[in-house]
C-alpha cells in the first residue's frame, strides 16, 4: 500500500519530477518517502519522514530516477525504512509496492548482517546485487530476482552504470506512462496525468525496459518479448487537483452533484450482456472490502426490492469460505474503487479456480480486476484522491441499482430514477447547506461516541457512514440495524449521546421513528437525515425522497458530517493516520 514512480527520458530534473508525480500519490502512503537518481555514473538519494507534500527542491541533474511514498507495513516509520533501498555496493537502488512473502528466507542467505533496514523490500537490491556479482547483466538480475519472489508485487531499479530503467509486475499495480521521448512508471494513473495521457497497462508477470532505444516489454519468467498497445485516457488533470478547496474529501463529495449522472453513461451492450450473466447465474455474489464492501450488501436490498432477485453478500477477505459453493454457472461481481485491493483479488482467483463468471465494477479501466473479469462496468466517477471513499461510493451504488434494474428488463425507469436522483442531489449540495452541517458538528464535536442506525438499504449506509466518521475524525461511531436496538445496543445508550438516523420515504419509515423515540426516551440526541423533519429529531438533515435510491442521498450528509467533525479536530481528512486509499497488500 506503497506509491511508486519512476521516470527515464529527456528532461534533467528527474528528480524533481518523480517528486512532484508522487505528491499525486500520497493518498497511497504518507509516513515516509524518498527518491533516488543517477548523476554522473552514480547514485543519491535523498529521504524524509513525514508528508511529500513539504518536500523541498532536490539540486540535481537527472533524467533518471525513481521515488516512493510509504505506508508501514515492516518496519517503524523512519528514514532508515523509507525507500528507495540499496544494494551493498551502492550501484542498485529499488522502490518497491507490495509484501516480499518469502525475505526472511531470501535475507538470510544473503547476511542480515549486510541490511541497514527492517524492510523486505531492501532484499531485492542485495538479490539483483548478488546475481550481477555472478555474472548477469542488469536486466538479466533484475527479471531473476522478481522470478525468485513470492508475493504481490510491483519493483522498479535503476543501477548507478546502466542507462535504464526496469520495472516488473507480480501481483501489484504498475503503469507506464508514454510522452515525447519520456517515460512514466507508477501505481496510478494521477501521478503522471499532467504529463500525458497516454498509458501502457503492465500485467502480471511482466517487465519493463526503458532505455535510449525506447521501450521493451518481456515475460518475467520466459524473457520472451511482449507486444503492448497504447491506451488514451480521458480524464482531465484538474479532475485530479483540489482546486479551490481545501481538502480532496470535500471536493469529492461535492463532485456527487455530477458523478451520479456519469455513472449511467455505460456502454449500453455491455450492460445488458451484465444483466444477461446476473439472469443466467445459478448462485450470484458480491464481493468488495470497507466501503466497497457496505455498498455490496445495499446491492443486496436493491436487487430484492428492484429485481425480486435474491444475491449473496460476502467481504472479500471472508469470500473464501464460499469457494467450494461456487460452480462454472455462479457468478461474482466484484466491486472495487481501485481495482487493485489484494483480497478482492484473490477472490477471483478463487472463482476463476471453479470456472465462474466474474462481473467487475471498478472505477480505472486497465485495473487488474477489470482485466481479470469477463465483464466490466465503469463508474466513470474520474480519480478518486480522499483515502476516505465518497463519490466512489455513490456511483458504485448508483452502478448496482441500474444493473438491478437492467436485470428486471426496467432499465429505462432505472436511468430516470437516477437521473432524477443525480438532480435532487444537485438542488441539495450548495454552500448553505454544508454550512447547516457544519454547524451541527460544532454542537457534537466533544462527543467521544456515535451511534448510527437504518433500516432496509440504509442499514448497510448506517454502517458506512461509521467508518466514515471513524476513519476521517477518530471518533468512535457504531452502526447498527434499527430493530436490532432493544437486542443489546441500546445499552450503551446515555444522556446526551448523539444517534444519527438515516430513514427513508419507504415500508420501513414508521419502524425507524420507533427506533428513534426509543432512543430518545433513553436521553439520545437524534440527529436525523430524512426528506421531512419529524418530531423526534432534534437535528435534522434535509435530504429529497429519492425513493428507492434512498441510500445515495441519505449517505451524503453522513460523509459531510465525518468531514466537519475532522477540520474541526484539526485532522487533515484526505490523509487519516494509519490508512492507504488502495489496499493492495494483505
Amino acid at each position: 500500500m506503497c506509491g511508486i514512480f519512476g521516470y527515464f527520458g529527456k528532461q534533467t530534473d528527474g528528480a524533481n519530477l518523480t517528486v512532484n508525480g508522487l505528491k499525486n500519490l500520497e493518498y497511497r502512503g504518507y509516513d515516509s518517502w524518498g527518491v533516488a537518481w543517477q548523476e554522473n555514473a552514480e547514485l543519491h538519494a535523498f529521504k524524509s519522514v513525514g508528508k511529500i507534500s513539504d518536500a523541498k527542491k532536490i539540486k540535481s541533474k537527472a533524467h533518471i530516477a525513481v521515488a516512493h511514498t510509504r505506508w508501514a507495513t515492516q518496519g517503524e516509520v523512519s528514514e532508515r525504512n523509507a525507500h528507495p533501498h540499496f544494494s551493498q555496493n551502492g550501484e542498485v537502488a529499488v522502490v518497491h509496492n507490495g509484501v516480499i512473502e518469502n525475505y526472511l528466507e531470501l535475507k538470510k542467505i544473503i547476511g542480515s548482517e549486510k541490511f541497514k533496514s527492517e524492510t523486505d523490500t531492501e532484499v531485492v537490491a542485495h538479490w539483483i546485487q548478488k546475481y550481477m556479482d555472478e555474472g548477469f547483466d542488469f536486466e538479466k538480475a533484475f527479471r531473476q530476482t522478481l522470478n525468485d519472489l513470492k508475493g504481490r508485487n510491483a519493483v522498479i531499479a535503476l543501477h548507478a552504470k546502466e542507462n535504464k530503467l526496469l520495472a516488473g509486475r507480480i501481483g501489484s499495480p504498475l503503469i507506464l506512462g508514454v510522452g515525447d521521448k519520456e517515460w512514466f512508471l507508477a501505481s496510478d494513473i494521477p501521478a503522471f496525468l499532467e504529463h500525458t495521457q497516454t498509458v501502457n497497462y503492465l500485467d502480471d508477470g511482466e517487465m519493463v525496459i526503458l532505455s535510449e532505444q525506447g521501450v521493451e516489454f518481456k515475460n518475467i519468467k520466459t524473457g520472451e518479448a511482449v507486444k503492448k498497445r497504447d491506451i488514451k485516457i480521458d480524464w482531465d488533470a484538474d479532475v485530479a487537483d483540489k482546486g479551490t478547496h481545501a481538502h480532496f474529501m470535500i471536493k469529492e463529495i461535492l463532485e456527487q452533484k455530477r458523478t451520479i449522472a456519469q455513472a449511467l453513461q455505460q456502454d449500453l451492450h455491455e450492460l445488458r450482456f451484465a444483466a444477461d450473466l446476473i439472469r443466467r447465474a445459478r448462485g450470484t455474489y458480491f464481493i468488495g472490502c470497507g466501503t466497497a464492501g457496505n455498498v455490496c450488501h445495499a446491492g443486496t436490498y436493491f436487487f430484492t426490492q428492484v429485481a425480486d432477485r435474491h444475491v449473496n453478500y460476502a467481504p472479500a477477505s471472508e469470500f473464501p469460505i464460499y469457494e467450494h459453493f461456487l460452480k462454472p454457472e455462479s457468478l461474482v461481481i466484484a466491486v472495487s474503487q481501485s481495482g487493485e485491493t489484494a483480497d478482492v483479488l484473490e477472490a477471483i482467483e478463487a472463482a476463476k479456480r471453479k470456472g465462474s463468471k466474474v462481473l467487475a465494477i471498478v472505477n480505472v479501466r486497465g485495473s487488474s480486476i477489470a482485466r481479470m473479469a469477463d465483464s466490466v462496468l465503469l463508474l466513470n466517477a474520474g480519480p478518486e484522491k480522499a483515502v476516505a471513499s465518497t463519490k466512489a461510493a455513490t456511483s458504485q451504488m448508483a452502478v448496482l441499482l441500474l444493473l438491478a434494474y437492467a436485470a428486471a428488463g426496467k432499465l429505462e425507469e432505472g436511468r430516470r430514477v437516477l437521473l432524477e436522483t443525480s438532480e435532487k442531489i444537485n438542488d441539495m449540495l450548495n454552500p448553505r447547506y454544508v454550512e447547516h452541517i457544519r454547524q451541527i458538528a460544532e454542537k457534537y464535536i466533544q462527543k467521544k461516541d456515535i451511534y448510527i442506525v437504518g433500516k432496509g438499504a440504509n442499514y448497510p449506509m448506517a454502517l458506512e457512514a461509521a467508518i466514515k466518521i471513524m476513519e476521517v475524525s477518530y471518533i468512535h461511531a457504531h452502526g447498527f440495524a434499527g430493530g436490532e436496538l432493544k437486542h443489546g445496543p441500546i445499552a450503551l445508550i446515555e444522556k446526551g449521546t448523539p444517534c444519527l438516523a438515516l430513514v427513508g420515504e419507504d415500508e420501513f419509515k414508521a419502524d425507524m421513528l420507533t427506533a428513534c423515540a426509543e432512543l430518545k426516551t433513553r436521553g439520545a440526541k437524534i440527529l436525523g437525515i430524512g426528506a421531512n423533519h419529524e418530531e423526534v429529531y432534534d437535528e435534522w438533515m434535509r435530504v429529497p425522497d429519492a425513493g428507492v435510491a434512498s441510500p445515495l442521498v441519505n449517505i451524503i450528509p453522513a460523509q459531510l458530517l465525518a468531514y466537519e467533525f475532522a477540520c474541526l479536530k484539526g485532522i487533515n481528512p484526505d490523509m487519516p493516520r494509519n490508512l492507504a486509499k488502495s489496499v493492495t497488500v494483505k
